[in-house]
């Protein structure tokens, strides 16, 4: 999931996390994974549902979506091989009616459901996946997650452009209903990883469109999209689908809202029965509808290192031993000194804690820095936030008395994704929402070519041990992979400040199948409306 995800809802979520609850599902490390039934919706009379989210720049391909709202709407469009389990996270067997897993556990055979069609009609078939998949190493369309394909033989080398002939790649479709898939290496996460929408199929006809917003997306989820414009898309129930008998919802809308006045006017009205984006807490009639929980998730600041001198980890250690990482994380009930959230199973990782001015001195001596000198200016990329105003002015305060020259430069939300794939700054900060409860998620997208590495990060050392996990399993997977975050942190070119809470307003006592998880991912196929109740301070009349 989901992932690369970022959410910018500024401090007012951050400070919201004292009454949270820090349960985090465990690293998927069993041997054979253990599948289980989700729950169905319950009938209904109400069969319509509006939720809100806070921009209408909704990506429809999947070969470009990035954002966690992306993430979260391709539930109800979009569906591969497994999905996830509305409560647990786990993967759930969709479009994969079976599959076999070879003795040495790298190649899986995957059997497509015989009734998985596309909302008009046709097939959904083995080779839609394979041409789906292939289309998104292309190396000329740098999808954002193609770099999660690496598991699969030949992915990397076809994805970099290394070698060009797709048939090299491990994927293979010989008959309609037969997907075969060969790995590197053994990997128990592989039906987690592929719950992912980047490894949803794609009808053959939306293959080299380049824009998808211009009609509706030919699509294979549990609903279509009937109507769309830039202030909401609507969402009707695809006859079509495999498990039709069992989505209760007839009609989803998405209202895109402006600001977060008009997300709680409509929660208000009653129009909108789930906030997904930024609202008005203030001014909500019923706050009963707030969900706070815990998620697999990280806020954290990290250094452009593509250029010297922020590629000498001496000088970004340096600087990281700066900062008051006290005062820093002081406002936050889920402080975070690690990049990966502490999970079941995962090794106790030692974090970002320490401030040493003495060893930042000493350091930048060596580098060939003292006091600053030659060092040029740093540039601090953020939003108009006040909470990373606060961190920005913290960080050039700790840098000013080392002899660093700082500067802020404050982008707007929604330039600022592009602005940070540009290589004319020097720190800047995101939020990473795993795409599944398994650190390697989080690890991935610091490799050298990784589509995700927007801190171009180059490390022999770091890509040793990447490559030394994916060819291990179990307890050692995990200890490998946790050196490699202790390799990351210690060497200052991520700076983790804390652990990414999920808030929503809905109202579980009115929709039913919708449960606090930690990839705050809610598959709309499971969601269906209960008995119906009044808003406070209404009365209601029998019908």
């Amino acid at each position: 999931m989901t992932t690369g995800n970022f959410r910018p809802r500024g401090l007012m979520v951050a400070l919201m996390a004292a009454s949270l609850s820090c349960k985090i599902l465990g690293a998927q490390e069993s041997e054979e994974p253990k599948f289980t039934t989700p729950p169905r919706p319950r009938a209904s009379v109400r069969d319509e549902l509006t939720i809100s989210f806070s921009s209408g720049n909704m990506e429809l391909d999947i070969r470009k979506a990035y954002l966690a709202d992306e993430a979260q709407l391709f539930t109800a469009l979009y569906e591969g091989l497994f999905s996830y389990h509305p409560s647990t996270m786990s993967p759930v067997p969709a479009l994969a009616a079976d599959w076999e897993v070879s003795e040495d556990k790298k190649q899986w055979t995957f059997t497509i459901r015989s009734d998985a069609k596309y909302w008009n009609g046709d097939p959904v078939t083995a080779e839609d996946f394979r041409a789906a998949w292939i289309s998104q190493l292309s190396p000329a369309r740098e999808s954002p997650y193609s770099s999660l394909f690496d598991i699969i033989v030949g992915a990397r080398n076809y994805r970099l452009g290394r070698q060009r002939d797709a048939a090299r790649v491990g994927i293979e479709a010989p008959d309609s209903q037969t997907l075969i898939v060969r790995l590197t290496a053994p990997a128990s996460f592989f039906p987690s990883m592929l719950c992912h929408h980047s490894f949803s199929p794609i009808h053959p006809s939306m293959l080299d469109k380049k824009d998808w917003s211009r009609e509706p997306p030919i699509s294979n989820g549990p609903f279509r999209i009937q109507e769309q414009d830039s202030s909401r898309i609507v969402m009707l129930k695809n006859a079509q689908y495999w498990d039709a008998a069992n989505v209760a919802l007839k009609k989803l809308t998405a209202r895109f809202t402006k600001d977060a006045d008009e997300a709680s006017l409509l929660w208000n009205s009653g129009e909108v029965r789930w906030i997904i984006g930024d609202v008005n807490l203030d001014t909500l009639i019923d706050s009963s509808g707030i969900s706070f929980n815990a998620m697999f998730a990280t806020h954290y600041y990290f250094f452009r290192s593509a250029n010297a001198p922020w590629n000498d980890y001496r000088v970004r250690r340096a600087l990281s031993l700066a900062l008051p990482w006290e005062e820093i994380r002081s406002i936050y009930a889920l402080p975070a000194d690690t990049l990966v959230y502490p999970i079941s199973g995962y090794p106790e990782v030692n974090g970002l804690d320490t401030t040493d001015p003495e060893e930042s001195v000493r350091l930048l001596i060596e580098a060939g820095f003292p006091q600053g000198l030659g060092l040029p200016e740093l540039v601090i990329k953020i939003t108009p936030s006040q909470d990373a105003e606060r961190i920005a002015g913290l960080m050039t305060s700790a840098w000013a008395a080392l002899g660093v020259k700082t500067r802020v430069q404050v982008v707007s939300y929604n330039q600022y994704f592009d602005a940070v794939k540009q290589n004319d700054y020097t720190i800047a900060f995101s939020t990473w929402i795993g795409d599944f409860p398994d650190p390697y998620t989080f690890l991935q997208m610091w490799r050298r070519d990784s589509n995700l590495n927007d801190a171009k990060y180059n490390d022999a050392d770091y890509e040793k041990l990447m490559e030394k996990a994916m060819n291990e399993e179990g307890e050692q997977r995990l200890q490998t992979l946790a050196q490699a975050e202790e390799l990351l942190l210690d060497r200052g070119v991520v700076l983790p400040i804390y652990y990414y809470p999920a808030l929503n307003i809905v109202d579980t006592d009115e929709l039913n199948g919708w449960y606090p998880n930690a990839l705050d991912i809610h598959p709309f196929k499971y969601l269906a409306f209960r008995s119906l109740r009044p808003l406070p301070g209404v009365a209601m009349l029998p019908r």
